[in-house]
């Protein structure tokens, strides 16, 4: 028996003012098939049931992503994005789905994950997709990789000011990092604030929102670069998490 996923094209459209045509919609399908068969192997995500998965993985994944306009058409225009620590392929999978011209680079330091994902990109024929293993402090000191980006995701990684530590070196000058967080608090703000000074960067906007199903609270964190990031940052592996600008 097939788990088959909600459509949801009302919930869409009210919401993201987009929805998937058939064949993103059957990537989607594909996506998710794909992810319930390699749980068993690598305990990608605890969330299985269909109408969840659709909620906390796709919908949430371009919810980050909708409200800026600008930033749409960026992605439509052809950016480049970089996915850090995608995981299991969110929010970078969802948004290689929606966006065809968009170039996405999904970024994982661990291998096994990595080529899972590149299972994904080749099933569904994803050519817009592609993979990088490594550690985003080292990936943020090379050449080829820092400033080299248009927009930046990271969703489940640590705090703000770590996240904001991995992503803002790899962004182009006008770039834009978007953090996905669950709930946020006004300290968050401060800790954060004093960390994207040093950075390079400014707090665009905080959006706080609920999921159109389970009404749960998320938000996420828009940084816009507007200087150079100083060449000490990323700090050494482990140093960001250990110790917090």
């Amino acid at each position: 028996m097939t788990n088959l996923l909600p459509e949801m094209a009302e919930i869409w459209q009210k919401t993201l003012n987009w929805q998937p045509n058939t064949q993103q919609q059957l990537q989607f399908q594909q996506l998710y098939e794909l992810i319930l068969e390699g749980n068993s192997q690598f305990n990608l995500t605890r969330i299985t049931e269909a109408e969840e998965f659709w909620e906390k993985h796709l919908w949430d994944s371009l919810r980050g992503i909708a409200p800026q306009q600008q930033f749409i058409a960026s992605l439509a225009a052809g950016a480049s994005v970089i996915d850090i620590g995608t995981g299991a392929g969110f929010p970078g999978i969802p948004i290689a789905i929606a966006s065809a011209n968009s170039k996405i680079t999904l970024l994982d330091s661990t291998r096994k994950k990595v080529t899972f994902i590149e299972k994904i990109l080749t099933t569904l024929g994803l050519s817009n997709g592609k993979t990088l293993v490594g550690r985003v402090e080292e990936i943020g000191q090379q050449r080829q990789h820092r400033q080299n980006y248009h927009v930046a995701t990271i969703r489940a990684v640590g705090p703000a000011s770590v996240c904001a530590e991995y992503a803002l070196p790899l962004l182009k000058v006008g770039g834009l990092a978007v953090i996905y967080r669950g709930n946020w608090t006004q300290e968050e703000t401060t800790a954060l604030q004093n960390a994207v000074d040093q950075l390079g960067g400014v707090i665009e906007a905080i959006e706080q929102f609920t999921t159109p199903l389970s009404d749960s609270i998320r938000h996420c964190l828009y940084l816009r670069k507007v200087a150079a990031t100083p060449a000490n940052f990323p700090r050494a592996v482990g140093v960001p998490t250990q110790k917090p600008l």
